[in-house]
């Protein structure tokens, strides 16, 4: 591959095989010196022809498109990631212009550079590195050739409609293909030195289970929507996990959380299976933080290394303690401030809002950790109302599903006066 000099070397190397047309090649004249004059350019068709005072070839690159073959090839060692190479084709015009507008000079001087440029099918490392200082095309894996190129009468006429020029005599040729390094670095891998635990190579399994732990549901007591926290001499929820292959010489459940360091770890209850597990969430008000966790479970196996499960989220959800003054008498302006306590701690940099009736109220600003919220409700609503507290998204649980039908909680009410 080569750098991004690459479409500016072919140029420069056409061009420096155009110039020896100036030189009788095999077959010609030895004599013949009428073309000893001529110039080689590169330049619009439009801007090309500034003198009529002698000869004159110009290569124009009209056009560029990507390499059908080579544009999605990744160039990277075995076990390497990369971005594949820019590949391109590339086309040019090649112009003949006679001296003093000599049709036949112009003739004579196409001919000559048709012959260089079909004996040059493939271009030669050498010309490439001596045609532009800084290119490495003469290196690239790829070798560059050079064919002609054929245009009908119709995209002739298009293309020199485009040059708003008059037409002349002209050949086109693609050059292909162009590999143009991409800037971006590569992924190299370490070798593989053994294939599996032991280099036992892979385990065969020959069921539709999964030969890894996996998991699949998580399931809150009751079917409720999230599970609570201990709080005081309550204990907290027990969650039971579903999955597969969760078996092994020792298994615990981490609970990942955003506004946590490390992952909290959880033993499982005993009775546990390779499919089915509970834990009971632990009593930790101001260590663990409510809202949404990710649950995953670690088994270790003495035969190999540890394995880790697929994430579930687990919405822990706050208990709501207290809520004084209840009732709650309104002042003047209609304004109610509503003190609440709950379990765990709110952190400070969660959102935390209670829910009156249908009314949402953001709390007051707490800048350390606390277990006392205070809540400002302009112009409240007279009356009693259900309430709920919502930390990061998660409500308190304010409907029992312990009976059938389910039932509200009555002790999450207050009553605005």
């Amino acid at each position: 591959m080569s750098n991004s000099l690459a479409i500016a070397a072919v140029t420069a190397t056409l061009r420096d095989l155009l110039s020896r047309a100036a030189q009788p090649i095999p077959g010609d004249p030895s004599s013949d010196t009428e073309l000893a004059d001529l110039t080689v350019t590169t330049k619009a068709p439009d801007k090309a022809r500034a003198a009529d005072d002698r000869n004159q070839l110009n290569l124009f690159l009209y056009h560029t498109a990507p390499n059908a073959a080579w544009r999605n090839k990744s160039l990277a060692r075995p076990g390497e990631q990369g971005q594949p190479a820019l590949a391109l084709n590339l086309y040019y015009l090649v112009t003949a212009y006679g001296r003093g507008s000599d049709d036949i000079l112009g003739h004579r001087l196409l001919g000559r550079a048709m012959s260089i440029l079909h004996d040059q099918g493939v271009l030669l490392p050498s010309d490439m590195e001596a045609a532009l200082a800084g290119n490495d095309l003469h290196l690239q894996v790829e070798r560059v050739r050079l064919s002609p190129y054929n245009l009908t009468s119709e995209e002739l006429s298009k293309l020199w409609t485009i040059f708003q020029t008059q037409y002349r005599l002209t050949v086109a040729y693609e050059v292909s293909v162009v590999l143009i390094d991409s800037a971006r670095p590569v992924k190299a891998a370490l070798p593989v030195l053994t294939r599996g635990f032991g280099d036992k190579g892979p385990d065969v399994q020959p069921h539709l289970t999964a030969p890894f732990p996996s998991l699949t549901a998580l399931a809150p007591p009751h079917g409720q929507p999230a599970v609570r926290l201990g709080a005081g001499a309550t204990p907290g929820e027990v969650l039971v996990v579903q999955g597969a292959q969760l078996a092994g010489s020792a298994v615990r459940v981490e609970l990942a959380h955003r506004l946590l360091s490390a992952p909290y770890t959880l033993s499982p209850m005993a009775g546990a299976s390779s499919t089915l597990l509970s834990v009971q969430l632990p009593t930790d008000p101001t260590g663990l933080p409510v809202g949404v966790y990710s649950l995953a479970v670690v088994v270790e196996q003495a035969t190999r290394p540890d394995a880790t499960t697929n994430t579930l989220p687990l919405a822990v959800a706050p208990r709501l303690l207290s809520l004084s003054p209840n009732p709650a008498p309104r002042d003047g302006t209609g304004k109610v401030t509503l003190t609440v306590t709950c379990s765990p701690q709110a952190w400070p940099e969660q959102r935390v809002s209670l829910l009156v009736g249908d009314l949402e109220v953001r709390a007051d600003e707490h800048p350390l950790k606390t277990d006392t919220l205070t809540f400002s409700l302009p112009s409240a609503p007279v009356g009693e109302h259900l309430v709920r507290l919502r930390v990061d998204g998660v409500d308190s649980l304010l409907i029992n599903y312990a009976v059938t039908p389910p039932a509200f909680d009555t002790t999450q009410k207050v009553t605005i006066t």
